[in-house]
């Protein structure tokens, strides 16, 4: 069983995705491998399949892993952010992507997209773009 300690002040299910934070961005689990079964990372962690699922959000909200229903999640692979260079006056928010955009832009169901209007509108996925301003 991996080490969770149930009286810190830190959530269980932040520890469980910072433990596997760790272990992909150090290599031990590499992009496209299949993480185990839901049930068996939750027996791994010691904790409820509540808490394995919510370390599973965080870890798709930061772009680590993908899910895909019925088959489990998945490291994915990290890509070298595209470099957008704004100048002038621009407008960007964040905002979830609609179901064509996201099929478009591939994007796992709560992965946020930017919205960069700077005379031209454009739609892009926001764990892979950069936004620079001179």
């Amino acid at each position: 069983m991996v080490p969770i300690d149930p009286d810190s002040y830190e959530p269980l299910y932040r520890q469980v995705a910072g433990d596997l934070r760790q272990r992909i961005t150090s290599g031990a689990l590499p992009p496209g491998q299949r993480l185990r079964a839901e049930p068996d990372l939750a027996h791994e962690y010691g904790v409820g399949i509540d808490a394995l699922r919510d370390a599973l959000a965080v870890l798709r909200s930061e772009g680590l892993v993908r899910t895909v229903s019925r088959e489990g999640s998945y490291v994915r692979e990290q890509v070298e952010p595209v470099v957008l260079r704004v100048e002038g006056p621009a407008r960007i928010r964040v905002r979830l992507p609609t179901l064509a955009e996201r099929k478009r832009l591939r994007l796992a169901e709560g992965m946020p997209v930017l919205v960069v209007d700077d005379g031209e509108t454009r739609v892009l996925a926001g764990y892979e773009t950069e936004i620079e301003i001179p």
